[in-house]
């Protein structure tokens, strides 16, 4: 990567607000290679000259900032002290950080090392990161029955003894590039501020009155990556690398709600992962919070009371009826974004794709990605409650059983195994 030489911006400009005029802030060119040329994203709120940006870090916390800052808990120009918080692996850069129509929703450049920077750090700006790697161990219960009837191994390397998975994982915030977001939805830039500013009560002005500001950190719920085995399989032809791509469900995956195959399919597509890394390869487990497919968990547990109270109970044929009753869509959780992600791990190719979706087997297929092989959840880990859900995905199209590619022996042994159970 290129040194740290900062371009400067000095001139003098108008701004949409009467009476008020400043520097122009730096600019941030969208997929320039070197990540100096392509400029910093400034989001913090020290010196409102130097925001090029609109919204600000930390997604929905930046209401808690907020209340902080407004109790006298946290001194309203507070700046991070950022030593020691680089990553603590290099992810990056690939040749997919360059295309501007492959990453709209995240900046790939988030991550780097804060070093980067130094001389616009040193003038004053407040540049924060909006991604952080990190290693650690995490533990799956449900991984113990995998060793124990033999579909996994403890390997002491990606599998201890205490039955503790030793991951790389990285937090990232949304950064959308607006003109990217509105093609990839197809869609006027303008149309998409316009509503943006309106659907939001108008909490972002600089939506419409600013149009040269062309990145905005959306109040939003980010997501998190798990990468299980060596990072350098991701991007090795010639090495398997399994991908799930979950979608948050507080009510099962934490809490073990049996209503729903969230937490059963975690847990199968984690299984695929770790054993994938085991033969050599890599597994990645991307979990994005998009509650009640971004609809809320309040909308969620209305649509449940909803079906189940319905005549005749709960029903597939009205599962989906019931949903766009209360909220008014089916599912908001749009696909479209989602491959954003894998791109930024530089992913080309996915081996063992741990989803049912069409949905998210489309968007990653048509973003140029290859997916050699869907996995299916085994049977046997559905919940009897959650079958009105799988007969309903069914039954709308969710996912399309025959589909599937001839399943490969890793897949063949632990479903077989699951039923045995």
């Amino acid at each position: 990567m290129a040194s740290a030489q900062s371009p400067r911006h000095k001139h003098i400009v108008l701004t949409s607000h009467p009476g008020q005029s400043g520097q122009k802030p730096l600019p941030i060119r969208w997929g320039y290679p070197d990540p100096v040329e392509r400029g910093p994203i400034i989001a913090t709120l020290g010196n409102r000259a130097h925001r090029n940006a609109i919204g600000t870090h930390s997604g929905g916390y930046a209401v808690y900032r907020a209340l902080a800052i407004a109790s006298g808990s946290l001194e309203q120009d507070h700046r991070a002290d950022l030593t020691n918080t680089a990553p603590t692996v290099s992810i990056g850069p690939y040749p997919s950080w360059t295309d501007a129509e492959k990453i709209v929703s995240l900046d790939p450049f988030g991550a780097i090392d804060n070093n980067l920077f130094a001389e616009l750090r040193a003038e004053g700006y407040d540049i924060r990161p909006s991604i952080a790697i990190t290693k650690a161990h995490i533990n799956i219960p449900e991984l113990q029955e995998a060793v124990s009837r033999g579909r996994l191994q403890v390997d002491g390397k990606i599998l201890n003894k205490r039955g503790d998975l030793v991951v790389t994982k990285a937090a990232v915030e949304p950064v959308w590039y607006l003109p990217g977001i509105a093609q990839r939805f197809g869609v006027k830039e303008s149309d998409l501020r316009r509503t943006l500013f309106e659907q939001t009560g108008g909490m972002f002005p600089e939506l419409v009155t600013r149009p040269d500001l062309q990145v905005f950190l959306p109040p939003i719920g980010g997501l998190t990556v798990y990468i299980l085995g060596d990072l350098e399989a991701i991007t090795d032809p010639n090495r398997p690398l399994a991908v799930r791509i979950h979608d948050e469900c507080n009510g099962s995956d934490v809490f073990g709600s049996d209503i729903c195959t969230c937490r059963p399919y975690l847990v199968h597509g984690i299984e695929v992962a770790v054993a994938t890394a085991q033969a050599g390869g890599a597994g990645v487990i991307i979990y994005a919070r998009k509650e009640g497919r971004a609809l809320g968990e309040v909308t969620k547990f209305l649509v449940y009371n909803a079906r189940k109270r319905q005549a005749g109970g709960d029903r597939a044929d009205t599962y989906f009826t019931r949903t766009e009753c209360v909220a008014g869509v089916q599912d908001m959780r749009f696909q479209e974004l989602m491959p954003d992600v894998m791109h930024w791990l530089g992913i080309t190719r996915i081996d063992q794709f741990v989803s049912m979706s069409n949905l998210k087997y489309d968007a990653v297929v048509k973003s140029g990605i290859e997916i050699v092989e869907r996995i299916s959840i085994p049977e046997a880990l559905i919940p009897a409650d959650a079958q009105v859900e799988m007969n309903a995905k069914k039954a709308a199209g969710y996912f399309t059983e025959g589909a599937v590619p001839e399943e490969t022996v890793l897949t063949q042994t632990i479903g077989r195994q699951y039923e045995e159970a």
